[in-house]
């Protein structure tokens, strides 16, 4: 036997076995990540991230420039696909959106839809920096911590509530969670745990060196958010509770992961997109926004009327109604209007009080929530449905010119719980050249529709689009 030869032999096996060593050296340092206890089906997550980015986009202003949104689209589908497969639900619909804000914040809801603050991206230094947050976010949601929280704290019966503080956590924190309560999305400051924020930390610093960028920058991102959150503080800081020792565990965490030597830092849409936002006017803070729309929310402008048995009906003599920026109509003139800045109702004197209108009909404009327009009607009447439980659509959406545009239109229909009558809802609806989704809606007992068919008509025949 040739010695020499052997020897070779033997050094060049050691070499092999070091190096299928040394990756699985690698692997096992890295921090193990096990999905929470969790008693709520994956679908249950979907559910209630959709009903909750319904009254998000109701609530914020989102910002509608479709180069921003295709941006932010893309960054937020390169994270996505690097999901650990271990940790990837294929019924997640995750999308992402900008929110006008100032506050240096973002959040996801349950199931995938996320919201950017522009505060974020105008305080970051680079795309990695944001995609950093944009990684814990999706961490947060991959791992199912919302329902995974809602089974240590809550039972079946609480589930809204504590949903509801959950995302007061989430987005906001402290006072700003509690006043969000108005719009039916939180109710008290509930955080993630400090085991759930590690837990997103260390995948969100694996998304991100899988997609390309550098987990480094998540953790310079935090300092990022520190040094400009001001004497009250950051909101996406006090709304994820430090861990403890972050920065480091990141940091720690990267020396284990296989980092591109040129990762993702300065793009020419990260800069475009940040200089696009700051020619814009001046975003208001969260605390502005829902001042403003919990003022709305509790001014129901119908409220001072006084339900009456009898309704006098529709007047054959009609009135133009310019009173908004985005239509024009024709309605009888015994009809009283109630404007507010999305929507308008028309009835007749006794006929609305503080549980909305029995007779009439109501006009407005609904955000834009997917970009189809029939997946945003059908997500306006399931709207509509959960807001007034005792209705029941009669019919799917059925093709329907409105103004001389295609539209879509369905029936409601159920015992009101103002009348004691049976209510008949007809919701009409069309696409504005914005995108958004226009509305119009009739309402009236069922016993009197026939008597008021031919007012709904004209009305409807007289829309007139300002767009």
């Amino acid at each position: 036997m040739n010695k020499k030869l052997f020897g070779r032999r033997t050094a060049a096996a050691a070499m092999i076995a070091t190096l299928c060593i040394l990756p699985m050296t690698t692997i096992a340092q890295q921090t193990r990540i096990v999905k929470p206890k969790n008693k709520y089906k994956v679908q249950e997550d979907v559910s209630l991230g959709n009903k909750a980015a319904g009254e998000i986009e109701n609530q914020f202003p989102l910002i509608e420039d479709r180069e921003a949104a295709d941006y932010i689209e893309r960054v937020g589908s390169r994270l996505v696909a690097a999901i650990p497969r271990e940790f990837n639900e294929p019924a997640f619909d995750y999308r992402f959106k900008w929110v006008n804000a100032s506050d240096i914040n973002a959040f996801a809801l349950p199931g995938g839809p996320m919201y950017i603050n522009r505060g974020m991206i105008e305080a970051a230094a680079n795309e990695g920096e944001m995609a950093g947050v944009m990684a814990h976010e999706i961490g947060h949601v991959a791992l199912r911590h919302a329902t995974a929280q809602m089974t240590k704290q809550s039972s079946a019966k609480n589930t809204l509530g504590t949903l509801g503080a959950i995302f007061g956590g989430m987005i906001l924190g402290g006072e700003l969670g509690a006043q969000i309560g108005a719009a039916g999305v939180a109710i008290f400051n509930t955080r993630y745990s400090r085991q759930y924020e590690t837990q997103s930390d260390m995948l969100g610093a694996r998304i991100m060196a899988d997609a390309g960028y550098d987990p480094y920058d998540l953790a310079n991102m935090f300092r990022t958010i520190e040094k400009q959150g001001g004497s009250g503080g950051p909101e996406w800081m006090s709304s994820h509770p430090n861990p403890g020792n972050r920065y480091e565990a990141i940091n720690r965490e990267a020396r284990y992961l296989r980092v591109s030597p040129n990762p993702i830092k300065i793009t020419r849409d990260f800069e475009r997109t940040k200089n696009r936002f700051r020619e814009m006017p001046k975003a208001r803070t969260m605390a502005e926004i829902i001042k403003e729309s919990g003022s709305r929310e509790t001014s129901n402008p119908t409220a001072a009327g006084r339900y009456s048995r009898t309704v006098p009906s529709p007047s054959r003599q009609v009135r133009a109604y310019t009173g908004t920026s985005w239509v024009r109509v024709n309605v009888p003139s015994n009809w009283r209007e109630f404007t507010t800045q999305d929507d308008v109702q028309f009835a007749p004197e006794g006929a609305f009080g503080d549980q909305g209108i029995t007779h009439g009909m109501m006009m407005g404009v609904y955000r834009s929530q997917s970009g189809n327009f029939r997946r945003d009607a059908e997500a306006y009447v399931n709207q509509m449905l959960q807001a007034n439980s005792y209705l029941r659509q009669e019919n799917r959406l059925s093709n329907r010119y409105l103004a001389g545009r295609q539209g879509l239109a369905t029936t409601l229909s159920g015992r009101s719980p103002v009348t004691g009558r049976d209510e008949l809802v007809n919701i009409y609806t069309t696409q504005l050249r914005n995108g958004q989704l226009f509305y119009a809606i009739t309402v009236v007992p069922s016993d009197e529709a026939y008597s008021y068919s031919t007012a709904f008509s004209n009305v409807l025949n007289s829309i007139r689009f300002s767009d």
